[in-house]
């Protein structure tokens, strides 16, 4: 099994991994990025809310910023696979350069089933995880990332669920003081709402309670800490976990790997 995670300093609102013969399953999580990734070796069931797909070569899975997912291996097969993640306001950019708008506007498809894409896609991954090129690096980015966001957005049409202002401010609330303990209730009280009502309609939005959702941008959080070269005990206490144990339980299920794994295959 390999795993390679990578990031060029000079590219930040780029991120890739590329995980080779793993059979390790994820469990539902979320980005904040915009997310787009591909099989090239094996084939998985890849879950994004209540819709199901089947993921193998040819074809992308696209995920949009805060969407339940999960992508495991059918049975206990092992599949290797490349993932992009993609700051969204850098993605924000490449849509106002052909459509007319203030806000990222999502994707409505979770799968292109392209092969021509695809194989643009594999190639510009395998050219971004070297040294060096940055401008080319970059415009051959720019170059597949267009190309996807024009063809799994119908700016005619879009159909796109927005998030509601209520969630919005929610998200915003649970995305900050990560160290920190909070509670319903004083949610809530900021937001002038029942605190029964915020969890029902948080989760019936998200798809995750609110507490799942601090925990996804915890691990965020815990990953750009790692690739700063914090030591373990230090992350755990930025990220307002009990302890390295509890950073070690949560980062694992999320990521599928240990933190000291994630720090010693980041690439930066």
């Amino acid at each position: 099994m390999k795993e390679i995670f990578f990031k060029d300093k000079n590219l930040p609102f780029i991120e890739c991994r590329y995980s080779k013969n793993s059979g390790k399953h994820y469990k539902p999580h979320i980005h904040s990025t915009f997310s787009i990734g591909a099989i090239d070796v094996g084939e998985v069931l890849y879950s994004v809310n209540n819709h199901e797909a089947y993921l193998s070569a040819n074809s992308l899975a696209i995920i949009n910023p805060d969407t339940l997912h999960k992508c495991n291996p059918l049975q206990k097969l092992q599949r290797s696979y490349y993932m992009l993640y993609l700051d969204t306001s850098w993605c924000l950019k490449i849509q106002q350069s052909f459509i007319d708008t203030q806000t990222f506007i999502p994707s409505n498809k979770i799968l292109i089933q392209d092969a021509q894409i695809y194989d643009e896609y594999i190639k510009t991954m395998i050219f971004f995880m070297q040294e060096g090129f940055l401008l080319e690096k970059e415009q051959m980015m720019i170059t597949l990332v267009e190309k996807i966001l024009r063809k799994t957005v119908d700016l005619k049409t879009s159909t796109c669920k927005q998030t509601s202002l209520h969630v919005k401010s929610i998200k915003d609330i649970l995305s900050k003081g990560l160290d920190e303990d909070i509670t319903l209730a004083s949610i809530a009280k900021k937001l002038s709402l029942n605190p029964y009502t915020l969890l029902r309609n948080f989760k019936d939005e998200v798809g995750i309670t609110p507490h799942a959702f601090r925990m996804n941008r915890r691990i965020e959080l815990a990953k750009k800490l790692f690739q700063e070269n914090k030591n373990i005990s230090e992350v755990a206490l930025e990220c307002g976990f009990f302890d390295q144990s509890h950073l070690h339980r949560h980062f694992k299920a999320i990521t599928t790997v240990r933190p000291k794994e994630y720090q010693l295959n980041f690439v930066q």
